[in-house]
């Protein structure tokens, strides 16, 4: 009795579902972040934090200058006056405690405010912003003339691997490598200047030139945008000596790091396939073997850039080059110190940025790099 009572119920009952749940209450997929995205925002954080740490150790190694920066920026009369003295430290800030002194500076660097240089009585974010085109300029050329002479003397010794061009190339290499930069840019000088006067010796344009109008701050682009190809002609002129000097000084790395990648690639299965299929030595030369060594020419920039950066200190001074070289090397010998600290963080600022960049080629080129 008790099974036909309930037996029509349970007969009509719909059986309980033994699947997967239906689309529509299924939680939604969580949605992920493009590769090549997450990977940006990763390096742009990290570089962030780098930035962050330049400013903490240029701001420690400043203050443990063994040199009191009032006694190289004021004279002797107002020296020997104890008011102007501790008037002139609490201007600069320099009666605060370190910590305290080292907030106020970044939190002033956040908003823009390098400070005022002491020897130009200017902002150091205007005296920056003057000078880094120059510098720019100088560094650009250089590194173009690197990466054009080491790629293809490293191309041509790769190829002629053990013969005399490659044993030329090596001998050249590591001549460059070796010399002091500031050396060659007085044999050059020497040679190219005083001797043979082919080549002026100093400045960014000829004394009977005006400037052209600032655009870019590259001599050699805005008279091109002003259509005065003599200026033109004389920014070419005085930046010949000045970059070549410069690239000679990494082109020797340069040349090595293309060097032992095109061999490597030489005998990769990917360059025999080529051969096997009948395409021409030069086709499978630049087409596959250079074209695989990318990521070795863009670590090869990357290096040439910092380090051509780094070496405008001596040529500048040496070429009367008026850009970020030239003004550390007056900052630093005139204890500008919050000069000094605009061009530290300015250069770290670069580096990073080129590295930043360097690291998203690498990313486009390689995607495992982004994927890993």
């Amino acid at each position: 009795m008790t099974d036909t009572a309930h037996g029509p119920a349970l007969a009509d009952r719909a059986p309980a579902p033994t699947g997967p749940r239906p689309a529509a209450d299924a939680p939604r997929a969580r949605r992920r972040m493009p590769p090549m995205l997450a990977y940006t925002l990763r390096r742009i954080a990290s570089s962030v934090l780098i930035v962050f740490g330049v400013t903490l150790v240029t701001f420690l190694l400043s203050s443990v200058v063994p040199a009191d920066p009032a006694t190289a920026n004021l004279g002797q009369r107002a020296l020997d006056d104890p008011e102007i003295v501790a008037r002139y430290r609490a201007e600069q800030g320099l009666d605060q405690s370190l910590p305290r002194q080292y907030l106020t500076y970044l939190g002033n660097l956040l908003t823009g405010d390098l400070g005022t240089s002491q020897q130009t009585q200017r902002p150091v974010l205007d005296d920056l912003g003057e000078k880094l085109p120059a510098t720019l300029e100088l560094v650009v050329a250089a590194t173009a003339l690197a990466l054009v002479a080491g790629v293809l003397f490293g191309v041509l010794a790769a190829k002629g691997r053990g013969g005399r061009l490659d044993r030329i190339a090596r001998m050249l290499s590591l001549t460059g490598v070796s010399l002091p930069t500031f050396w060659i840019g007085m044999v050059a000088a020497v040679l190219f200047v005083k001797n043979l006067g082919i080549l002026p010796g100093s400045g960014r344009l000829a004394p009977a030139l005006d400037p052209p109008g600032q655009v870019t701050g590259f001599y050699t682009v805005d008279s091109l945008l002003d259509g005065d190809l003599g200026a033109f002609a004389s920014a070419v002129a005085h930046l010949v000596l000045p970059a070549s000097v410069l690239a000679l000084s990494v082109v020797g790395m340069v040349l090595r790091f293309t060097r032992s990648a095109v061999i490597e690639a030489l005998s990769s299965d990917f360059v025999k396939a080529g051969r096997a299929k009948g395409l021409r030595e030069r086709g499978v030369l630049w087409g596959y073997a250079v074209r695989s060594s990318s990521g070795q020419l863009i670590t090869a920039t990357t290096l040439s850039f910092g380090l051509l950066l780094a070496a405008t200190v001596y040529i500048e001074q040496q070429f009367s080059w008026n850009g970020i070289g030239q003004y550390a090397f007056r900052s630093s010998t005139n204890l500008d110190l919050p000069a000094v600290m605009g061009v530290s963080i300015l250069i770290a600022l670069v580096f990073v940025v080129v590295n930043l960049l360097a690291d998203l080629l690498y990313a486009a080129f390689d995607p495992r790099i982004r994927l890993s």
